[in-house]
């Protein structure tokens, strides 16, 4: 138990996962920003240009009955399907969408300014010791064996001049 608990401390104190965290906790209140601009900003001049239209308040009743507003009809717990709701979610995430992009954008040109961009690893060094022996030996001429000396002694083991 007491290398379990060790293992989790040293886990959860490193820098990835404190970022990670840190980045989940601004993530949350990022969405409720975008959630207030869209329902609070942009959503009513929408409506307003539309007719009025609350968009928020958009549903279709499935139950028969007849309700005045989304909220009456959750309250009355009469199966709805909240249309309204789902077309602010896709403008909330279109904008969050929006957001990182830009985001991601900015910190890439960033990091070819400063030069600290991600460049792909290179290979291993025993991968580039290899190559280096490679090119080495396609270099060098290929060795030829000498060839044999001349005989030093004539057929009938009498020396040749």
């Amino acid at each position: 138990m007491g290398n379990f608990l060790k293992e989790f401390r040293e886990f959860a104190v490193k820098g990835n996962v404190v970022d990670l965290a840190v980045g989940l906790i601004i993530g949350a209140a990022f969405g409720r920003i975008v959630s207030s601009l869209v329902d609070d900003v942009i959503m009513p001049p929408i409506g307003l240009l539309l007719g009025q239209v609350d968009f928020s308040d958009l549903f279709i009743n499935l139950s028969g009955g007849d309700f005045a507003s989304l909220a009456a009809a959750r309250a009355a717990g009469a199966p709805v399907i909240a249309y309204g709701s789902f077309i602010n979610t896709i403008i909330n995430f279109t904008i969050v969408a929006f957001a990182v992009f830009l985001l991601v954008k900015q910190v890439n040109r960033l990091r070819k300014l400063t030069g600290t961009e991600d460049k792909p690893a290179g290979p291993p060094p025993d991968v580039v010791l290899l190559t280096e022996i490679r090119d080495i030996l396609a270099t060098k001429p290929a060795v030829t064996p000498a060839p044999p000396p001349p005989p030093s002694a004539g057929p009938a083991g009498r020396p040749s001049r």
